[in-house]
């Protein structure tokens, strides 16, 4: 086979080929669909109130009515976690005599708290 016909067929191939379709974007309704699959998915939500370090003799000696005091003032912010990272800060508040927060300060991914 002559050197020129070599050239020549992949040319042809590529004109035979099929034309591509156009790849459409995906709607509106298929971009909430697939928000709604996340929306059952549990969470580990943690409120810390604050942290201490401890011997393990003392964690031995802890008894009903120990104190165990903390690395924060009483009236700081709480951190409220998700999956074990930061999310927000809050305050301590009661309803109907449970605990709860509520959250005065956003944590975005950066770093950067959003007010």
């Amino acid at each position: 086979m002559p050197a020129s016909e070599e050239v020549n067929q992949p040319k042809e191939e590529i004109n035979s080929a099929p034309s591509a379709q156009p790849v459409q974007a995906s709607t509106p309704t298929h971009e909430i669909s697939n928000m709604d699959l996340l929306m059952d998915i549990s969470l580990k939500v943690t409120v810390e109130l604050g942290r201490t370090r401890m011997t393990f003799n003392q964690v031995l000696e802890l008894q009903n009515g120990s104190v165990v005091e903390l690395d924060r003032l009483a009236g700081d912010p709480v951190d409220v976690f998700v999956n074990d990272r930061i999310i927000a800060r809050g305050e301590v508040v009661v309803v109907d005599d449970k605990f709860g927060v509520r959250i005065t300060e956003l944590i975005s991914p950066t770093g950067v708290s959003k007010s």
